[in-house]
């Protein structure tokens, strides 16, 4: 696959299904970028692998094809973007521009949200600011501490305890957790530059980043002549990083075919660049990390069990926000003072109220949704006192929750208490009034479905997960609804 080589202009892409919106943001926009353009999220992905860089900065709507109308692709792009390139920085330009969404596309990681039609200038000037803040979140101050771990909740605790157990010895190390918990952070700063190998190399590759057949020339470096276009002899991965670390990031992405030639470098060192029969050895230490759940993963037999196994001796998770208590304080408190004095503006503060709320908040997003939500505050109020109204409008907070959606107790747990779905069932069967037990079960089925989708912002993959059932069983049954109706 030809990769697609861009000048030097900060570079956006930009996700929408009407080519009349595309290229005149193109015409409007390419005097301050460099621009490319996407209609579909399969055909965003595509172009994003064939780019010789990540694009800094994506400007994408939420109504995409095959369903328009709803936003599920566009959430979905949005987490698949950041999956591929963490520091993009994701600005939401679209017609679906309710409330609920505009939270929503933030929790996955968006900068902003834009409600179409928007003026062209206004676009460009917070299309430049999102750079700017992503220039702040990428520089490093000088005198930095090497770890970033902050906090004292019993979940950082046991981080940093697994960190103290595993950072120097030679072993390859898994770090799991959920999008936006600080994986690469954890391999970068606390097993590499917080060991012995700080010195020594340290080279990252996302294996959800690059087309499948560029893997393994990437990793393991190919001979002149090995395949169209490899008119040079080139190192690849494994031998740069010498005896440094090699980080790779979304391994549950990577073919199973490459999955045994990995599990060989693990268990001797060995490996063979493209094209070569000479075996050659490494003695980088690697660390893997994923947001997959890999046991299932060897289950479906989408994973080796043996690589599984040879990662996962030195395991580590890297903790969801949610179960960090009062950290949560502490994190706001860096970063708002960090973006405050790199802007070289007077830090916001929070409401003895807002501070309730924020420590109630769940941050699905983990700390990168805490750290977006921080830069926009630091940005919209400079030196000011954030509310709870202030702060409601970065939060994905749903309107009323579902058991009021829905008009169905559940007395608290999974399931609605026996008892006293016995004793109204009773009451109304005494009254002897009209009654169909199937109506009545597709009306809470109904309600329920209905809930779920409000409550997820109209994905569907994320409302089945609140159902407890698959995707493909909630599109049939809300089929099936609206069949009845």
């Amino acid at each position: 696959m030809t990769e697609i080589s861009l000048p030097d202009k900060p570079l956006l892409l930009i996700v929408d299904d009407d080519p009349l919106i595309c290229d005149s943001l193109s015409f409007s926009l390419s005097s301050f970028f460099e621009v490319v353009t996407s209609h579909s999220r399969p055909h965003a992905l595509q172009l994003l692998r064939q780019l010789r860089r990540p694009p800094e900065l994506a400007l994408l709507d939420l109504g995409l094809p095959p369903l328009p109308h709803r936003p599920d692709e566009g959430f979905a792009l949005i987490s698949e973007l950041l999956k591929v390139a963490p520091e993009m920085r994701i600005v939401v330009l679209s017609g679906q521009s309710e409330d609920g969404n505009a939270r929503h596309a933030r929790t996955l990681g968006a900068a902003d949200f834009v409600a179409k039609p928007c003026n062209p200038a206004d676009l460009q000037q917070l299309l430049q600011g999102a750079l700017t803040f992503r220039a702040l979140v990428e520089k490093r101050p000088p005198g930095a501490a090497a770890s970033p771990l902050i906090g004292n909740s019993p979940a950082i605790d046991k981080l940093r305890l697994q960190l103290r157990q595993y950072a120097d010895l030679p072993f390859a190390v898994l770090i799991e957790g959920e999008s936006g918990s600080g994986k690469e952070i954890i391999a970068s700063a606390c097993l590499h530059y917080d060991t012995r190998r700080r010195e020594k190399p340290f080279l990252a590759l996302n294996c959800a980043a690059i087309s499948p057949n560029l893997v393994e020339a990437t990793l393991f470096g190919y001979a002149r002549g090995a395949f169209t276009g490899a008119i040079a002899t080139k190192a690849g991965y494994f031998e740069d990083a010498t005896e440094g670390t090699l980080f790779l990031d979304e391994i549950g992405e990577l073919a199973l075919e490459l999955q045994a030639k990995l599990l060989r470098v693990l268990e001797n060192g060995e490996y063979q660049r493209v094209g070569e029969t000479q075996p050659r050895v490494s003695r980088a230490r690697i660390i893997a990390a994923t947001n997959r759940d890999l046991r299932k993963e060897v289950r479906t037999g989408n994973f080796r069990a043996d690589l599984y196994h040879r990662l996962s001796v030195c395991a580590i998770v890297a903790p969801p926000l949610r179960e960090m208590g009062d950290d949560k304080l502490l994190l706001l408190e860096h970063f708002r003072q960090l973006y405050a004095a790199q802007a070289q503006q007077l830090p916001f503060s929070l409401s003895a109220e807002a501070r309730r709320l924020w420590l109630d908040y769940s941050f699905p997003g983990n700390v990168r949704e805490l750290r977006n939500i921080v830069i926009r505050l630091a940005s919209k109020h400079s030196g000011q006192v954030v509310d709870v109204a202030a702060l409601e409008a970065e939060l994905d907070v749903p309107d009323e929750p579902l058991a009021a959606a829905t008009g169905v107790a559940t007395g608290g747990g999974e399931e609605a208490d026996g008892e006293v779905i016995i004793a109204a069932a009773t009451q109304r069967l005494r009254q002897r009034e009209p009654f169909s037990l199937d109506g009545l079960l597709n009306a809470t089925e109904r309600g329920y479905i209905e809930a779920a989708l409000k409550l997820a912002h109209g994905n569907v993959s994320q409302a089945a997960r609140l159902l407890g059932i698959h995707r493909t069983t909630l599109y049939n049954r809300m089929e099936s609804s609206a069949r009845e109706l």
